[in-house]
């Protein structure tokens, strides 16, 4: 099996080290510009000495300082998935490259999940939702059917997205809020129900 690499290190990278542990998978280098140093007993290194023998997995929580790294600094590596064992996934659900499920979470029937998306702790992708690249599903949120979200949206913490909504890009939706209809792109919504607060 292939080692994996870790580019970022912060709170977002102890949890996909676990979950790459409890997977069993070899970790391989961790990076980060305030190198060099140690973080959980592993040793970190500038990526100015980047290893192109392994994959990646970014752990960086912002969406957008993400897609730079994977668009500019690592364009030219393989990316990996980290995956929680006790995640839920269906068979008929597509999952790429650079995107991690964390523990508990649901991704149900013929859903699409894109490049480097966070699909967070306890979060529920119902059927039919398509979650473009660079998207952050944060814990405990619930996307009904049939929702498709733009590149780059941050869905916060224990947001309820109902049925057939379609969210644009780079959009914020606040923690707690009901999305009962549709989100352009680049707006910030919040509350019950989600009303845009920010262009």
């Amino acid at each position: 099996m292939d080692k994996i690499n870790i580019f970022g290190v912060s709170g977002h990278a102890k949890v996909i080290l676990d979950t790459l542990q409890v997977t069993q998978n070899k970790i391989g280098t961790l990076y980060d510009d305030r190198a060099p140093y140690s973080f959980l007993d592993y040793k970190v290194i500038k990526p100015s000495f980047i290893d192109a023998k392994n994959s990646f997995i970014i752990a960086i929580g912002n969406n957008k300082t993400r897609k730079k790294i994977a668009t500019t600094l690592l364009a030219a590596n393989s990316f990996g998935k980290a995956i929680h064992p006790s995640a839920i996934i269906a068979n008929s659900a597509m999952i790429n490259a650079g995107t991690v499920v964390m523990a508990k979470a649901i991704i149900n029937a013929s859903s699409k999940i894109g490049k480097h998306v966070i699909i967070n702790t306890g979060s529920i992708i119902e059927h039919d939702c398509i979650i473009n690249d660079y998207i952050h599903i944060s814990p405990s949120a619930t996307l009904c059917g049939n929702v498709h979200i733009g590149e780059g949206t941050q869905i916060g913490a224990g947001a309820i997205i109902l049925p057939n909504i379609n969210i644009g890009k780079w959009a914020i939706i606040g923690a707690g809020s009901v999305v009962i209809k549709d989100v352009p792109d680049n707006v910030t919504v919040v509350g019950n129900p989600a009303r845009i607060i920010k262009k």
